[in-house]
Formats: structure tokens, sequence, C-alpha cells
């Protein structure tokens, strides 16, 4: 009887791979085969682009990191959490610019207005997203998940439409007070302050969060919470203050992502949100909804995918077909690897 049950878990594990799996490789090896083309081509302009990629890719991370901590403690997709980024957008380039005089030539006096306007913004962006939480989320939470998933896009219109009537229809520009000059420029590559300035923000963000989640009492709680409500509670955890907490932590990150975007590409328009929001969630699901460093990873990737497609000049099809690329991707992962690249499967309660 042992030897029979045992039967269709070896013959599942040992079994051929199907056609659309053979799909999948094929369709990755040539891109790698893409990529291998240029980087022998013109290998300068290939690290330079890749290099852009990076830093695109840390914005994107921490807009992922936000959908990442929501969907692990309360498996929602905060469809809102994007267009929270794009308020912290408009608030940075108006705290910075109406509140403190920012402007481009202030030299290093513009270092401390920056640090400033991060701070107001993280705390700003943090307080609307725990609002939002407490008002649209937690009366629903024990509903069908129909219902919080249609109320998270009720409230991203909101949010847009809020932004609308704040900035107009227009793009708001932010003052270019990040030096451009290059840092280095080895053998054709050459990578620029306003690049290294991102990389060295997000940095230390991602590892402070990384920090909280897995060293302090409060990331115990988050992980408690996340694993079984109930049995947390039990132990004496306050959900609702965790959950709250949670909110606050990812709102504060799309704050500090909507500041450094605002101030490298210097402008924000009131429906960025939605679209920079939709990629950054392709990239938590690439890398794996629910895990932070997999939230990291995919962020990455779909940065230097969006920078090769349009930067690189061998038949790239062009930055027109940049979301078309990326929500592509969405879809093949979903179907070849629905868990993502650092996720681990689980099978479904029922």
């Amino acid at each position: 009887m042992a030897a029979d049950a045992s039967a269709p878990t070896l013959a599942t594990r040992f079994k051929r791979p199907s056609l659309i799996s053979t799909f999948g490789l094929l369709f990755v090896a040539l891109l790698l085969f893409w990529l291998a083309v240029n980087a022998v081509k013109a290998p300068s302009e290939f690290m330079t682009i890749f290099l852009i990629g990076i830093t695109t890719g840390c914005v994107y991370a921490l807009v992922a990191l936000g959908y990442t901590l929501v969907y692990g403690i309360l498996e929602l997709i905060n469809f809102a959490h994007g267009d929270v980024f794009m308020l912290g957008g408009m608030f940075a380039i108006t705290m910075g610019t109406h509140f403190f005089g920012l402007k481009h030539g202030m030299g290093i006096v513009t270092v401390p207005i920056v640090i400033a306007t991060l701070l107001l913004t993280l705390l700003a962006c943090g307080l609307l997203n725990a609002t939002i939480e407490f008002v649209a989320y937690r009366p629903l939470r024990g509903a069908p998940r129909l219902a919080p998933l249609i109320t998270a896009i009720g409230v991203s219109f909101i949010i847009e439409n809020v932004g609308l009537a704040w900035k107009g229809p227009n793009y708001i520009t932010a003052p270019s007070v990040f030096p451009q000059s290059q840092i280095f420029s080895f053998y054709g590559i050459a990578y620029e302050w306003d690049k290294l300035i991102v990389v060295c923000i997000t940095v230390p963000v991602l590892l402070t969060l990384l920090y909280l989640v897995q060293k302090t009492r409060q990331g115990k709680a988050m992980r408690a919470t996340a694993q079984d409500k109930e049995a947390a509670a039990i132990m004496g955890i306050n959900v609702n203050r965790t959950i709250s907490f949670t909110f606050l932590i990812a709102g504060a990150l799309a704050g500090a992502a909507g500041l450094l975007y605002s101030l490298y590409v210097t402008t924000v328009r009131f429906d960025q949100g939605f679209q920079l929001g939709l990629i950054a969630f392709t990239a938590a699901v690439f890398g794996g909804i629910g895990n932070l460093p997999g939230a990291v990873l995919g962020a990455i990737l779909i940065g230097c995918i969006q920078a090769f497609n349009e930067g690189l000049s061998w038949h790239a099809p062009g930055s027109d077909w940049t979301e078309a690329i990326v929500f592509t991707i969405l879809i093949l992962i979903l179907v070849f690897r629905p868990e993502g690249l650092l996720g681990e499967r689980t099978p479904e309660g029922g």
C-alpha cells in the first residue's frame, strides 16, 4: 500500500517538462542571447545602461517593499500604494521648494534641506497610509477578499483625484539639485553623482527595514501577525496596532521613493502613481510577493529590463513598449512560477 501511495509522487517529481515550460526556457535563452550580443557589441554602453537600470530599480524597490509588507501581513494588494508614492513626490517638491526654498546651485546647503524634506515626507506618507488602513481596510477585515480589493482600487482613484485637484493635470517640476557630474569614467563607462545619491539613500533605507523586520520586537510582532493573526492575539500582540504600523512603514517607503523620484527625474504628475505602482507591484510578484529580498531583486531586474529596452540600440523595441514588456513578464511569472523567484510555493487553504 505504501509503495502504491508513493508512485504518483515519484511520477509527478520526475515528469517531463511541458511544452509551456520549454517555451519559457526558450524565451529566457533568447533574452540572454540578445543581452550578450549587446554586451559584446558595445560593452561600455551596455554597462552604463546597466548602472542606470540599477538606479531605477532602487526606486522601484522602495515602492515594491510597501506592496510586499502589506501583502505579507494581510494578503491584500494595496493598489492605492502607488498613489501614495505620487503624493509623496508632490509633497516633497512642494515642501522643498516653497517651505525650504530648495533650488538649483545651493551647494552644501542642499544636503540638510533634502534630509529634512525626506523626514517630513516619510512622516506624511506614513500617516496617510496608516489612515487609509484605519478608514478603508480595517472595517472590511472580515469581509470576502474581493471587498477590500475593490476598496483599494477606489482609494487609488480618490488619491489620484486629490493630486489632480491639488496640482492640476500638468507635470510639476522639481529643481535639479543632484549634481550630474561624473564620478568616474572607466573605459567609456560613465556614472554620475545623481545616480549614486539615489543608491546611497535607498540602500540604508532597505537595510534599516530588514533590521526592523528581522531583529526588533515590533518586527517579530509583524511576522507573527503575518503567520497567524488569532494566535498572535492570544500571545498578547496587538494585531490592529501591528497592522497599522505595517501600513505606516509601507507609506514611509512610498514617501522615500516619491522624494527620490521627484529629485532624480525632476517631474511628477497626478497619474504617475498608478503607472509606477503597477510596475513596482510587478517587481514584487517577480521576486516573490511577501518576500523582502525578493521584492528588491525583482525591482532591480525590472529596472534593468526597462533600461535595456529603452537604452540599447540593437533591435530594442523602445520606450513605447516598456509597459507591455513589464506586464508580459508579470503574465509569464504568474504562469511559470507564481510564487516568484525567491518565494515559496504554499498550498491553498480550503
